[in-house]
């Protein structure tokens, strides 16, 4: 049995995009365990190196990036346990192509543009049956069939026929989710599954990907901007800004006992019943361009506790400040966890 049952692995992993311009740091030293059965979430806002995280894991960035670090994915063959580290892989190779849909799957942030427009459904989620299960096509459109009706698709025998216009929002989803999980993955990567679907839609996405989850046991990581969400499916949370993780922990030390400055300003920006009167907390400004930046703590330009000639001046490291709770902020030994507390907990 591996280690705590970890299942995949990033450490140190930086993917940046050499552009005329200079080169962009898209992901910059982010750590990442991913543990059997459990959910990880990635929080942020936009340009925060969420999506390329994701991307990175499975080496799909484009071709003007490039992935470094490591990215260890623990495999169980014969009894044993063995680590491959995927970033040796070519990214069009045979090996890694065995895993993508095989042993890590994906749902995209926007099927429409995901899924192909020419090919059917079905004829979608075959091709990854026949590549990684079966060569027999009668038995690979059977589970496609069957994939379908797991993840509560109306009519599936139908719809398999169909092309992906002819599908509502919440169908497109749950088409993306079957295709992710015909092969039964042993980690699923969901990239804001539920952005472009309404409420109702949304909440029986994320109900059916927990679902999924305790009777597959798949490993889940979670990326949204969404907290509530995060809340909801979660076990552990790593809070990503500028490409770099801020703050690491489990999802109630998160809510209960955030300590960076930037998880604070998150947490307060959640509108709350007792708050109707008054205006929501926003944090000023936006994310900065990763280039060519400043030395310092990445969040100094918008931070409301930052102090010149200290967090302006070295890069900050990710401190261990309790255990399981890392922190990257220089000033998070002068505050108290119930003083960062979630504006939700005395509710």
């Amino acid at each position: 049995m591996k280690p705590d049952n970890v299942i995949l692995e990033a450490k140190n992993l930086r993917t940046y995009f050499h552009l005329d311009e200079g080169i962009l740091k898209a992901v910059d030293g982010v750590d990442l365990t991913i543990k059997e059965g459990k959910t990880l979430g990635i929080v942020g806002e936009s340009g925060s190196g969420k999506s390329v995280t994701s991307q990175s894991l499975l080496r799909i960035v484009p071709n003007t990036g490039t992935v470094e670090g490591e990215i260890l994915l623990h495999q169980r063959k014969n009894g044993k346990t063995e680590v491959l580290n995927l970033v040796d892989l070519a990214p069009h190779g045979k090996e890694i192509r065995a895993i993508r849909g095989g042993e890590i799957s994906m749902i995209f942030q926007e099927p429409m543009k995901a899924f192909s427009p020419i090919h059917t459904i079905g004829n979608q989620i075959t091709e990854a049956i026949l590549l990684h299960n079966t060569q027999d096509p009668a038995e690979a459109k059977g589970i496609a069939i069957d994939t379908l009706r797991k993840v509560g698709m109306s009519n599936p025998e139908q719809r398999f026929n169909e092309f992906p216009h002819q599908l509502s929002g919440g169908m497109r989803q749950r088409a993306m989710i079957a295709m992710a999980l015909a092969c039964n993955p042993s980690i699923l990567i969901a990239d804001e599954p539920t952005t472009a679907l309404d409420v109702t839609v949304q909440a029986q996405v994320l109900q059916l990907i927990n679902d999924l989850k305790e009777k597959n046991g798949t490993s889940v990581i979670f990326i949204t901007h969404d907290l509530g969400v995060i809340a909801e499916m979660c076990d552990e949370v790593a809070v990503l800004y500028l490409g770099k993780v801020v703050e690491y922990t489990d999802v109630d030390t998160l809510f209960y006992g955030a300590l960076h400055p930037y998880t604070q300003a998150l947490l307060h920006s959640i509108p709350t019943v007792t708050k109707r009167s008054s205006r929501l907390d926003s944090i000023e400004g936006t994310v900065p361009y990763p280039m060519n930046l400043p030395r310092g703590c990445g969040f100094y330009s918008r931070c409301k506790l930052a102090k010149a000639g200290v967090c302006n001046v070295e890069d900050v490291p990710l401190v261990e400040v309790s255990t399981g709770h890392h922190v990257r902020c220089l000033l998070v030994d002068k505050k108290e966890p119930e003083e960062a507390g979630c504006p939700h907990a005395e509710q």
